[in-house]
C-alpha cells in the first residue's frame, strides 16, 4: 500500500514527498498540473475527482493540505474506509480569529470548523484514525502568503517595514510540519488527535520582522511603522483591521503534546536569504537528501 498525499505542490507538500520516499513508503501524489518524475512519486494528475475509485484500504494513509470541506465532501461519498487514517491540516486561525470582528475572517473560521468536525464525522463513520494539525503562521518554502509577500515587495520597493508591535508569534517551518505528518503516518501515537504546532520559539512581533530583515541580502532600508501609523492604516484599508487588530495578541501554539505524542521539536526561527527564494519541489528534495542520517523513525 502507499500514502496518498493531495495538497502535494504545497510547501509542506514539498517537503512530505522526499521525506514519506526517504522512510520507504510509496507515495501517491495528487495535483492538478503536470509534475516532474520523483523516485517513488506515483502522480495523479487532476483534482479529488481524479481519483480513483475507493477500495477498502487502499492507502496505508491520506495526508491532506488541501481544504478540508473538499475531503468532506469526498468521503461523504464513499461507503469503505479508503486508508486506515487521514492526517489534515487546519490552521490555528481556528482559535485566534475567533472574535474578529471582520466578517470575511469569520467565515474562515466557520469554514475551518465545518472542515474539522466534518472530517472527524466521515473518519469515524468509515471507521478510520483521523490526526489533524493545527500550525501558526508558515514558512520555509518561500511560497506562503504571509512572510514571502512582504519579502518580495520590500525588495522590489527597497524599503522594509519594522512594525511596532508587542503580540508574540511562533512561526513554523514547513519541513517541521512534514516531520509530523510523516511520524503521524508511522505511529498511531497521535490518532484522534487535535495537534497545535508552532515553531520551537516565540518572538514578538517586532522581532519577527527585525530577523525576517535582517536575513535578507542585499538588506532593504529598515523603516520603523509605529503603532499609531499601523491603526492609521486599519481606519483607512478595512482588510487591515483584523490583521492590526491582532498585532499585539499573542497568537502561539502549545506544542507539548505534538512533542509528547510524536516526538517533535520545532526548530527556532532562523532565517537566511535563501528562506524566502521560491523552492521548487525538486530543491525541497534535494534539501532532505543533504540532510545528515536517516529520517528517525517514530
Amino acid at each position: 500500500m502507499s500514502v496518498l498525499v493531495t495538497g502535494s505542490t504545497s510547501q509542506i507538500g514539498r517537503f512530505l514527498l522526499p521525506r514519506l520516499v526517504r522512510a520507504g513508503e510509496q507515495v501517491d501524489a495528487l495535483s492538478r498540473r503536470p509534475q516532474p518524475v520523483q523516485p517513488g512519486v506515483r502522480w495523479i494528475e487532476g483534482g479529488m475527482a481524479a481519483l480513483p475509485p475507493p477500495v477498502a484500504g487502499q492507502w496505508s494513509a491520506i495526508a491532506s493540505f488541501s481544504p478540508l470541506e473538499a475531503w468532506v465532501a469526498w468521503l461523504s461519498q464513499q461507503s469503505v474506509a479508503p486508508a486506515a487514517k487521514i492526517i489534515a491540516t487546519s490552521s490555528m486561525s481556528v482559535l485566534t480569529k475567533q472574535a474578529s470582528a471582520q466578517a470575511d475572517e469569520q467565515d474562515v473560521v466557520a469554514m475551518l470548523q465545518r472542515g474539522e468536525q466534518g472530517l472527524i464525522a466521515q473518519a469515524q463513520r468509515l471507521g478510520m484514525q483521523w490526526v489533524l494539525l493545527r500550525p501558526t503562521l508558515i514558512y520555509g518554502a518561500g511560497i506562503d502568503r504571509s512572510l514571502s509577500p512582504i519579502v518580495a515587495r520590500a525588495r522590489r520597493l527597497r524599503v522594509f517595514p519594522l512594525p511596532v508591535a508587542g503580540g508574540q508569534r511562533q512561526p513554523v517551518h514547513a519541513d517541521d510540519i512534514a516531520l509530523a505528518v510523516l511520524r503521524a503516518v508511522q505511529s498511531p501515537a497521535a490518532d484522534g488527535q487535535v495537534l497545535e504546532i508552532g515553531g520551537g520559539e516565540r518572538l514578538r512581533y517586532d522581532q519577527m520582522f527585525a530577523r525576517v530583515h535582517a536575513s535578507l541580502v542585499p538588506r532593504p532600508m529598515g523603516v520603523v511603522v509605529p503603532g499609531l501609523a499601523l491603526r492609521v492604516l486599519s481606519s483607512l484599508v478595512p482588510r487591515a483591521r483584523g490583521p492590526v487588530s491582532r498585532l499585539e495578541q499573542d497568537l502561539v501554539a502549545d506544542n507539548g503534546p505534538l512533542q509528547s505524542l510524536l516526538g517533535v521539536q520545532p526548530r527556532p526561527f532562523r532565517p537566511e536569504n535563501a528562506t524566502w527564494q521560491p523552492m521548487t519541489p525538486e530543491q525541497a528534495q534535494q534539501r532532505i537528501q543533504a540532510a545528515s542520517g536517516p529520517v528517525p523513525a517514530a
